[in-house]
């Protein structure tokens, strides 16, 4: 009998049915305190606004609900946070936050989750003109899903704050947000084991912005004509797939001492072609890709500059990607080595790839490379697989990239007949990247063509 009494608070614990048995659900007002109402329910209650305009700043010190519809304001006047959480698995859904103070160093937010916030449930609300739209100030295990953040406009971007931080908060969940205006949409450091799934950035510095947060997964976001889309620094082991950047202004996915990541199924797309890439793109005839280089670079562009940076980043499988209509496809840089660059797609790029090295680096795994639109080759064999090697750069682009004033030599008879010798010649090209085995069609990608 002892042994069943001992056992039977444990069996309502697993049925969910202990510890907020007695939960209440409270109606605050704007002509009351919701401090007062806040300080007076018990642990689990549900705490709901009706429509109207309450002042900030609040906290919450015990777990329950505040939730409401978005006619339902929490204004923080521009003082402080609007709302300080300090217990766990507290629930804030269904609100407009706006107004907080604008103190940089004093972190100021919309909401604000202390480390002893875990398991917070930020769901639905509307969060306006604060200075940082949401910080996870290390409250592991919280969820920030289907919200709307915008953050400040019209000002200096140091001056802003990012729509969610986080800082050492491991396992968060970031889903289905829309983020729009101030610095960055997402900034995460100190994390791992944390998700950012199927967010939507707009008109802010970098859609987002990794730096020492490892174990982490970045799936089925869309950044559309922010500076840079995926900032990815100092991280190791992430997944980052099926993200797209559209029209970026200066770097589709940015790598920076990141390694054993997998970068799979992502887009990156710069401006509308122009005639002249139109051509380019239109059959498989001999003039596909046969473009003079300073044509190629007077290609019509609305960003990025790159589709993709990678500086001092190893040991990374970069596989089915899609690169398009940027001015240079990809950046390879600064020693990044060991990394696998298979089954990609390089479309209708200026340049389609920088790299100022000795090294020879070949760009193909296990028979299969990688797609170049402008590489003439034929596949006799139909095997997929283009019959000679591709080479997107040559002895010329090395001269241009450390002289660029040399740019105005670049259709004289010279340099055209020493291109003509470096492509019969293959001993006369310097080191640098090949593509042994190159594909002949564009492997599928399941990345977002249009944005929503």
């Amino acid at each position: 009998m002892g042994l069943l009494l001992r056992m039977f608070p444990a069996a309502l614990l697993a049925a969910g049915l202990s510890g907020f048995a007695d939960a209440e659900t409270l109606t605050a007002a704007p002509d009351q305190s919701l401090q007062a109402v806040l300080d007076g329910a018990h642990a689990g209650d549900i705490v709901e606004l009706a429509e109207g305009e309450y002042h900030g700043a609040i906290r919450i010190d015990r777990p329950l609900q505040l939730v409401g519809s978005r006619a339902a304001v929490l204004d923080g006047k521009g003082d402080g946070n609007v709302i300080t959480v300090s217990a766990p698995d507290v629930t804030i859904r269904g609100l407009t936050i706006r107004a907080s103070g604008r103190d940089l160093q004093a972190m100021n937010s919309g909401i604000f989750l202390q480390k002893t916030a875990e398991r917070a449930q930020i769901e639905d609300n509307r969060l306006v003109g604060n200075l940082f739209g949401i910080y996870v100030h290390g409250a592991r295990g919280s969820r920030v899903v289907r919200n709307e953040i915008e953050g400040l406009r019209g000002g200096r971007l140091s001056e802003a704050g990012n729509g969610v931080s986080l800082w050492n908060a491991p396992d968060v969940t970031i889903a289905n947000n829309d983020f729009r205006y101030g610095r960055d949409g997402i900034f995460a450091i100190s994390g791992s084991k944390d998700r950012f799934l199927d967010n939507r950035f707009e008109q802010v510095r970098f859609a987002v912005h990794y730096m020492y947060t490892n174990d982490s997964e970045i799936s089925g976001n869309v950044s559309i004509g922010n500076h840079v889309g995926y900032a990815i620094m100092y991280s190791n082991r992430l997944v980052i797939r099926g993200n797209s950047s559209d029209r970026d202004r200066d770097y589709g996915l940015l790598f920076n001492y990141a390694n054993y990541a997998r970068i799979e199924d992502n887009r990156v797309t710069g401006g509308p072609l122009n005639a002249i890439d139109q051509k380019a793109d239109d059959g498989p005839d001999d003039e596909r890709g046969m473009l003079p280089q300073a044509r190629r670079e007077s290609t019509l562009k609305s960003g990025p500059e790159k589709c993709v940076f990678i500086y001092n980043t190893n040991h990374n499988k970069f596989r089915n990607n899609w690169f398009e209509r940027c001015a240079i496809g990809v950046h390879f840089t600064a020693g990044s080595e060991g990394n696998e660059i298979t089954g990609n797609a390089f479309v209708s790029n200026a340049n389609q790839v920088k790299y100022v090295g000795t090294r020879h680096l070949d760009w193909s795994t296990s028979g299969r490379g990688n797609y170049w639109s402008d590489n003439p080759a034929f596949d006799l064999n139909g095997d997929g697989i283009a019959d000679t090697a591709y080479r997107p750069n040559d002895l010329i682009d090395r001269v241009l990239w450390t002289a660029p004033a040399a740019k105005v030599l670049i259709n004289s008879p010279a340099v055209q007949v020493i291109r003509w010798a470096q492509a019969q010649f293959p001993a006369l090209l310097p080191g640098g990247v090949v593509d042994s085995h190159p594909l002949v069609s564009p492997p599928r990608n399941p990345a977002p063509k249009e944005t929503r």
